[in-house]
This record gives C-alpha cells, sequence and structure tokens, in this order.
C-alpha cells in the first residue's frame, strides 16, 4: 500500500513516478539526484533511486514479491537499499512506514551495538569479569566457571549455562540479575553455543551499571539521534532495566539504518559513530553453532554459518540481526546492499531462502539499462501491497445485531462478551479479570484503534512493566463465514501477531475459538457461554 517516495524539492508526500525519473534521467539533470540525496541526509531519509541505476532488475525485486505473495510467509514490510540508496520499499495494508514494529531478537544487535560504545568509550571491556559488576548480587559460592564468566562469553552465547534460563526466570523472578548469577553454569564459558535471550538481557544490565542510563537513554545521543531514529521504546523489568534481548520497538527505515551503519563500517554522515574495528570484531565468526554437521546441511543453513557478538552470520558472506517471527535486518558486504524485513512466518530460514533465490541474483556489479515496463510493474506492486481483511464479506449479515454472553471460565479470565453490530461496524465489549475492552471491527477493511487489552507475544508472561507499551495500536475486521459463525481479526500492528476469535451462534450459546498467529492453531482457546441478553 506504500511505495517508495522522494523528498525532492519540498514536494514530499507525492508519489515520484518513474516516467518522471525517466524524464529527469533523459534530460540528464542529475544534480536534481544529488540535491535529493542532500535533502534526504540532511531530513535523516535515504536517497531514493531506481533499481537499474543501481544495478538491480526490478523484475528480479518484482519476482521477489510475487514469491513472497504465494508463501506461507506473511510480509509485513520491505525495505531493499543498495549503494545506500532506497530501491524498493513496501508495507502490506494495515501495516504503515510510520509505525514501529516488536524487534523480537532483532534487539539483541542494538544491545551489542550499546556495548561497542561503552567499550569505545573505554568504560568497559569485553574481556571484563561479569561478577565484577555486580558485587551485591553474587551468589553464597562463586565457583569458577562464573569467576571466569566474560562480557565476551554473554555477548557470543557461550556463557555455559544449559538449558536457557531465560523464560523460567523472566517469568518467575522481579530480580533477573541475581536470577542469572544464582544459576549453575555447566560448561566452560566460551566453549559451547547455547542461545541465551537472559544473556543479553545481562549486557543491558552491564550497560546501565557502567553508565547509569538506560540501555535505551544511553544509545539516544550516540545512535538513535545521529541516525534520525526517534519515536522508539524498549521494555523493562520490574527493576527498570531494559531487556537487552527483545523488546525494541522501532520502524522499518530504522532498521535499514542500523545495516547502513554497519555496512559504512560505522560511518555515518562523514562521522566515525563506532570504531571500525568494533564493527570488524562484532560481525565475524565468533562460534560455531553447531560443530560436526554435515557439509550439506550447513549449506543449506543460514543458522549454521557462524555466531558473532549478537549478530549471525549469513550464507554469502552476508550477516544479520534476526528477530523472532522474521524480523531481518540483512546486511550484503560483497553486494553493497541491506535488506530490512518485519514479518511473521513459522519457517524462518525459508524466508531467508526468498532473499537469496531473487533478490540477491538480481543485483550486479554495473548500471543496468532502463527498464520501463519492468520499473512500472515493480511501482504498481508495492503501491498495491496489502493484507486480506476478515472472512468473507459476501457473507455478511444485514441490520444490526446485540448479544452479551456470560462466559464459562477460562484460561483467558474472560468472563463476559457482548456484540452490537450496526452500520456494517462490530464493537465487542470484552470483560477480563476486573477490566472491560471496547474493541472495534469493520466488515471488508481494517479499522483502526486503540486498546490496553495486552496482546499476543511470546514474553507476555514475563514479569515485566508493560505500561510503557500502552495503548496497543490495533486493526480489527469481521465477517460472517455463515449465517451462524462470526469471525473477528484483531491485528497488534506494532507487533507481528494476530488475534482471530471465530465465534459459533446457536440459540442460547456461544461457542468461540480464540487463536493467536503464533500458535498457527496449535493452542486454540476455547469459550463457552450463555446468552445473557
Amino acid at each position: 500500500m506504500f511505495t517508495h517516495r522522494l523528498p525532492l524539492l519540498g514536494i514530499t508526500g507525492k508519489l515520484w513516478s518513474n516516467s518522471y525519473k525517466r524524464q529527469l534521467l533523459a534530460a540528464g539533470l542529475c544534480f536534481l539526484f544529488f540535491n535529493s540525496s542532500l535533502y534526504a541526509q540532511k531530513t535523516n531519509s535515504f536517497p531514493i533511486s531506481v533499481p537499474e541505476a543501481e544495478g538491480v532488475s526490478s523484475t528480479g525485486i518484482d519476482s521477489f514479491l510475487n514469491a513472497a505473495t504465494k508463501s506461507k510467509h506473511e510480509f509485513h514490510s520491505f525495505m531493499f537499499l543498495r549503494h545506500g540508496k532506497v530501491i524498493a520499499q513496501g508495507w502490506w495494508n494495515p501495516y504503515q512506514p510510520t509505525l514501529r514494529h516488536s524487534l523480537y531478537s532483532c534487539s539483541k544487535s542494538f544491545t551489542s551495538t550499546a556495548i561497542g560504545f561503552a567499550v569505545s568509550e573505554k568504560r568497559l571491556s569485553v574481556n571484563d569479569k561479569v561478577i565484577s559488576f555486580f558485587p551485591h548480587n553474587l551468589p553464597d559460592t562463586v565457583k569458577p566457571y562464573l569467576a571466569a564468566l566474560t562480557i565476551k562469553d554473554l555477548l557470543t552465547m557461550t556463557a555455559g549455562q544449559d538449558p536457557d534460563p531465560t523464560f523460567a526466570v523472566a517469568a518467575r523472578e522481579d530480580d533477573w540479575v541475581k536470577s542469572f548469577l544464582a544459576l549453575p553454569i555447566v560448561h566452560k564459558p566460551g566453549s559451547q553455543f547455547l542461545y541465551n535471550t537472559l544473556a543479553t538481557f545481562m549486557l543491558s544490565a552491564i550497560v546501565q551499571k557502567v553508565t547509569g542510563q538506560k540501555e535505551l537513554d544511553y544509545l539516544k545521543p550516540r545512535l538513535f539521534d545521529p541516525l534520525g531514529i526517534n519515536g522508539m521504546d524498549w521494555e523493562i523489568n520490574k527493576k527498570g532495566i531494559n531487556t537487552g534481548g527483545w523488546g525494541l520497538r522501532l520502524k522499518t527505515e530504522d532498521m535499514a539504518k542500523l545495516g547502513q551503519l554497519y555496512l559504512q563500517k560505522g560511518v555515518w554522515k562523514g562521522d566515525q559513530l563506532l570504531p571500525k574495528e568494533w564493527i570488524e570484531e562484532a560481525t565475524t565468526f565468533k562460534i560455531d553453532q553447531a560443530p560436526g554437521i554435515t557439509q550439506s546441511k550447513k549449506d543449506s543453513s543460514d543458522w549454521m554459518q557462524g555466531y558473532c557478538y549478537q549478530f549471525w552470520r549469513c550464507r554469502h558472506n552476508a550477516f544479520r540481526a534476526d528477530g523472532a517471527f522474521g524480523q531481518y535486518i540483512i546486511v550484503m558486504p560483497d553486494q553493497d546492499a541491506v535488506i530490512a524485513i518485519t514479518s511473521e512466518t513459522i519457517d524462518m530460514q525459508g524466508e531467508l531462502d526468498l532473499v537469496w533465490k531473487y533478490l540477491l541474483p538480481a543485483m550486479h556489479p554495473q548500471i543496468l539499462p532502463v527498464d520501463k515496463a519492468g520499473d512500472d510493474q515493480l511501482e504498481k506492486h508495492l503501491t498495491a501491497l496489502s493484507l486480506p481483511p476478515g472472512a468473507n464479506a459476501t457473507n455478511n449479515i444485514n441490520g444490526t445485531f446485540n448479544k452479551t454472553f456470560s462466559i464459562q471460565p477460562n484460561n483467558l479470565h474472560i468472563s463476559s462478551i457482548t456484540f452490537n453490530i450496526t452500520h456494517n461496524v462490530c464493537h465487542v465489549t470484552l470483560k477480563k479479570d476486573s477490566a472491560s475492552y471496547m474493541l472495534n471491527f469493520e466488515t471488508g477493511k481494517w479499522l483502526p484503534g486503540k486498546t490496553d487489552m495486552q496482546g499476543p507475544s511470546l514474553v507476555s508472561g514475563a514479569r515485566e512493566d508493560f505500561s510503557l507499551l500502552l495503548p496497543y495500536k490495533v486493526e480489527g475486521s469481521y465477517g460472517w463465514n455463515d449465517q451462524q459463525t462470526l469471525q473477528l481479526k484483531l491485528r497488534y500492528i506494532e507487533s507481528p501477531h494476530t488475534e482471530t476469535i471465530t465465534c459459533h451462534f446457536s440459540e442460547q450459546q456461544l461457542n468461540a475459538d480464540v487463536e493467536y498467529s503464533f500458535n498457527y492453531g496449535k493452542n486454540k482457546v476455547e469459550l463457552h457461554g450463555e446468552l445473557v441478553k
């Protein structure tokens, strides 16, 4: 629903058509491109270019979009940079370029960046011992492996704990630092890889310890402000520490900016924000995730190329920031390219395979001839990107529908549901515990709204302060599958996830299934109710 836009000569917000681009090119007005680049830099946006002008095939990008549409992956946004310029970008309606998106573990790469700043300012080194920062949080007996644990071990996911303690600690404890340090370390630190998001949290806690600032606040003048990133937020635990390994929300363009900073070896607008040496250290191979696997398995997996400092190595000599359900910042030094993606998928490797199959071969070392048909088709495709709303609108029941049901005890603590449908808008009131939540849905389209009702998330059970996320931005759509079956879809539009409630009405009864998109129907919650009025 949104395609590339150019802030050129004050006409911000107007689509800059491909025909106009070609007219400028044909006229040889190269200074306009130069001016646009300067304007974009001034406003902290990327300059815009035509794919072929940067050596990329428009039809190749369009083939990627076609494959994404036909795939089982639900894309939310996509931004493609070549030679520092945006050559394609799109958001699948109802997602928008101005919206933030939960990054999940893409947040880890920002935490690694915070450590990089602290190292460059000589506030710490990667060889510092973790226990040195928390003398008042240590267990009664500090065993040798805990004493040996370093910041580098946290950065490389080689803390030596097994199994990953993240969910157990985050869901049960308030003091995550103390709980982490009390856990047994069963492998020599630095020797074995095990993905451990609580280890990333410890990096955030260390940043806060040495700077006196939350990680988000520490990064603001050093990273976010110089890159023109604003409006971001980052979840915190009950002790007021940014979660570090997850919980950062920012825009797709902001993701691309971090990728471009790393591609440019820490340079932004001529300033060396991070030392080149740190960029190199943070993004090169540090630990083999699965030593001993067959070469064929390694060749087909982007999770078997080695782990860095909270970045993953990729095939094709690339590296990436990587978040659950398909949040990606892919940096491709050999191609001088950055690709940012937000999405929801259960098959993250399959999503990366689309990048390698369609976008990688679309890139060439030299400028390509103008492809009018291909460029026009790509722009048309990017403009039309959308996700379908709820059930088939042709089944909708005309008129009004007003019913309230008392709901039997359930895991979601919903005690009653009221439906009020009028003028193609369905107003639903859910009573949960002591609170009531009004949710609005429109037939055949997405209806924007806000709610304080917490949505589906991998970390919804964590002991956090979720109040900073309120109110949640949502988009609602509904439709009738048949005369007795109402389907409600609620997208938590700043996260990857969607909640679907399918309601089956039968005389005086309601039977409903509540599904969260990331469970893919495996963990439905059934609701049963009786008509009250």
